[in-house]
């Protein structure tokens, strides 16, 4: 079976927090929950954002943002990227001088859950991006992504109140990403693929949340030409997806799904018939996540 580059550790007692309370019997229980921490991110000793995140991987974190924000060029050079745990900051410098003290003045909130916002010109590279025609998606691969996800080491399994991210290629689950926050998950891949040279060439994004306007802005600059969802649409997501030529896939569970722009690159391989239904736990979960 193959074996992803980098998973979250359900196991690891600095994500989630073991709490007593009561059920709706009456009944003591123990629940786990997960912890919610600041991340302060500064760019060549100019504060940028503090970002409420659970505290795994503030180093992919922190690029991503700055990638996805267009404040780290693709070419730009890092020289260092430090993280403080105690003092809860993540420096990143790079060669070239930043200054964007008029881009911090120009913020708007995004639909994104956790206190997500986006500067005001988040797009300015978005009518540059040209994805590739040729990538395809075969329903037997998403079939197969999506039971393979439903297996994989997860938080929101054990705490919830979280959301995922995974970047794929074909049938195969490359790395998963998970924080309160969606945008948050996503910029820890778009860092990941930036700190290792990983190209967005043939790769299909993944995410558990709704396909807003923010994930499409984000996995269209990330040159990744296939976005598929276990939750459901915004309007003017799908409107971006379309104008984009990005393939956006959303309500993906068991057997089902809904392509609602880029349905040209779906190769329609396996028999729905014989692909099983979700097991019942994670419907359910599901349809609480999209609650979140």
């Amino acid at each position: 079976m193959h074996t992803p580059l980098l998973l979250p550790n359900p196991d690891d007692p600095r994500l989630t927090q073991p709490v007593t309370g009561i059920d709706h019997e009456g009944r003591t229980v123990e629940a786990a929950i997960i912890y919610e921490r600041p991340l302060t991110l500064f760019l060549n000793g100019q504060e940028i954002v503090t970002m409420m995140t659970i505290g795994d991987y503030p180093e992919y974190l922190a690029l991503g943002y700055l990638l996805n924000q267009n404040m780290l060029r693709p070419d730009d050079a890092v020289t260092s990227v430090d993280y403080d745990p105690e003092l809860e900051v993540v420096v990143v410098r790079t060669e070239r001088e930043t200054d964007f003290e008029e881009k911090l003045k120009k913020k708007v909130r995004t639909s994104g859950c956790a206190q997500g916002t986006a500067f005001g010109d988040l797009m300015e590279r978005f009518d540059q991006v040209r994805l590739p025609e040729n990538a395809i998606l075969k329903t037997s691969w998403l079939y197969s992504l999506m039971r393979e996800i439903n297996t994989l080491p997860s938080l929101y399994l054990k705490a919830g109140a979280i959301h995922g991210c995974a970047l794929c290629e074909e049938d195969r689950v490359m790395l998963y990403m998970e924080d309160v926050g969606r945008h948050n998950a996503v910029d820890k891949i778009a860092g990941y693929m930036y700190r290792h040279g990983l190209g967005p060439e043939g790769k299909i994004f993944y995410t558990t949340g709704r396909l807003t306007s923010e994930m499409v802005i984000k996995t269209v600059q990330m040159g990744i030409p296939i976005l598929i969802s276990r939750s459901g649409f915004t309007a003017w997501g799908v409107e971006l997806a379309r104008q984009a030529g990005l393939t956006l896939i959303g309500r993906a569970k068991g057997k089902r799904f809904l392509a609602l722009a880029g349905a040209e690159r779906i190769v329609f391989d396996a028999d729905p018939h014989y692909v099983p239904e979700e097991e019942r736990r994670f419907s359910r979960k599901s349809s609480r996540a999209e609650e979140d």
